[in-house]
């Protein structure tokens, strides 16, 4: 279909849009798909976002943190400690590490055993928190160091679970992606019944119109206009009300992780403003097949 006949297809007949009954059922369902599926897939296109920073976030942070533990006698525990953290400060590659403090061992395990829990009378391991720089340490090197200065480290470079949290955050984006062309699909396809309707329930008028010379164009036409604008009207809708509701989600913190971090940022904020559009052409190009199929069908 060229330029042209799209232009010819939208613009106004007042002729041809008496076809085309202004209101209805298929006016109602056009109207209420297009919003119901604009707002979901606001919050499709907001949780895939929200998806893609948080595995950047994480792939970038826990990639330059690694936690070095020392699992030793109470006697030999500080020695050890020192140790390590001398051979950690000689190290290339490795930008800081320090030793926490008893304070912030407890903050760690507080969440799994409660805050009454005697941290000093338990043989609890002394973590040292190392933060890697450029362009990176050899972690093979500073284990064979270890064990010779400090044979209690042992030290977690955080592949083992950092890897499984950022492939579940990219599938967590993917699934999102996905919901929004099924999106698209559903959209297409509730307008398509609802096009297939219309032409049925209008078809001793487009057979009167046939008598009177209308072409099928001219009939199409009539429907894909009414049908396109409904959908955009009812997808701009949809939009403001998913834009509404993700304005009243928390906004991102530390404290609430992933879930208080699923609003638009930035430019992010304009993406759903493509919705409506892509809808009406989802919706154009939905009833011109139906409209053209039905009108063979009737011929």
């Amino acid at each position: 279909m060229s330029t042209g006949t799209i232009r010819n297809l939208l613009r106004g007949d007042k002729r041809a849009d008496r076809v085309v009954p202004p209101s209805g059922f298929t006016a109602q369902l056009t109207l209420f798909v297009s919003g119901a599926m604009a707002f979901l897939a606001v919050f499709a296109l907001a949780l895939s976002l929200a998806s893609g920073r948080l595995a950047d976030r994480w792939a970038s942070e826990l990639a330059r943190a690694a936690t070095l533990r020392i699992n030793a006698p109470a006697e030999q525990l500080a020695g050890q400690t020192e140790a390590a953290l001398t051979v950690l400060r000689q190290t290339p590659g490795v930008a800081s590490a320090r030793a926490l403090t008893s304070e912030e061992q407890m903050a760690l395990l507080t969440p799994w055993f409660g805050p009454d829990l005697p941290i000093d009378a338990l043989p609890v391991p002394q973590l040292i928190e190392i933060i890697e720089g450029e362009p990176g340490y050899d972690a093979a090197g500073l284990r064979l160091r270890l064990s010779a200065e400090a044979p209690g480290a042992v030290l977690d470079d955080h592949t083992r679970w950092r890897e499984p949290l950022v492939d579940a955050a990219s599938s967590l984006r993917r699934l999102a992606l996905i919901s929004i062309l099924l999106i698209g699909g559903a959209t297409a396809a509730m307008i398509t019944l609802a096009a297939n309707a219309a032409l049925s329930a209008n078809a001793q008028v487009i057979e009167v119109l046939r008598l009177i010379g209308a072409r099928d164009q001219f009939i199409a036409g009539a429907f894909v206009r009414r049908f396109t604008f409904r959908a955009l009207i009812g997808a701009a809708i949809g939009v403001m009300l998913g834009m509404a509701g993700v304005l009243l989600l928390p906004d991102a913190s530390e404290a609430g992780g992933f879930l208080t971090g699923l609003g638009f940022q930035g430019i992010g904020w304009v993406l759903p403003l493509l919705i409506p559009p892509l809808g009406a052409a989802v919706a154009f190009a939905a009833t011109w097949s139906a409209a053209r199929r039905t009108l063979k069908e009737l011929a």
